[in-house]
């Protein structure tokens, strides 16, 4: 398994209604930076997007962001990046994402958040990339997106073998546990049930 050298992380514009939210963004950035793993996110300053890149930033790492022109217009990109990409469009941005990460984490969210993670499952299930992809479920956010997962599959609309595409961490160290331990070495309850 190649070691990751940068995590792609998914996560809201704003920080949400549970203050667990900011500090788990906090927390991911801090180890980020502790272990040498570049960020690659967004490119916003505001919400998770901000909280997680500013703590990468302050303890010495390294965060690419990617961020539409209309974006950057509304005044809401990061300058106190690594480097700040200013691409002319929302497919744009997310392919660039896609290309400069190893794999993805998802915080909590919204739809875009969503919408980023259901492309690159997707792009996994029709075998275009093998990178790991996490939902890291704090406070039981993903709980139930998990759950319609689990509907759909046992709806017959996704095969059983869709749950091997992402995994579900319940915290920081477990996400490092599941990017740095091959997928045949991970515990047989796939993905986790937290």
């Amino acid at each position: 398994m190649n070691p990751i050298k940068s995590l792609c992380v998914y996560c809201g514009s704003s920080r949400g209604s549970n203050p667990a939210f900011a500090r788990l963004a906090d927390e991911l950035g801090r180890e980020l930076a502790r272990r040498g793993i570049r960020l690659v996110y967004g490119g916003g300053r505001v919400g998770l997007m901000g909280a997680c890149a500013d703590a990468v930033m302050a303890n010495g790492g390294a965060v690419i962001g990617v961020i539409p022109q209309h974006l950057q217009e509304r005044e809401v990109g990061h300058t106190g990046l690594t480097e700040l990409k200013v691409v002319d469009n929302m497919h744009t941005r997310k392919r660039m994402m896609f290309d400069l990460s190893d794999a993805f984490c998802v915080l909590p969210g919204g739809l875009g958040t969503l919408e980023e993670y259901f492309e690159v499952v997707t792009w996994r299930q029709l075998g275009i990339h093998d990178k790991p992809i996490i939902l890291l479920n704090a406070e039981g956010y993903w709980d139930g997106l998990v759950g319609m997962l689990d509907g759909i599959i046992d709806q017959g609309f996704a095969q059983p073998s869709v749950r091997q595409f992402y995994s579900v961490a319940g915290s920081v160290g477990r996400l490092f546990d599941l990017l740095t331990s091959p997928p045949d070495t991970q515990e047989p309850d796939y993905p986790e049930r937290l």
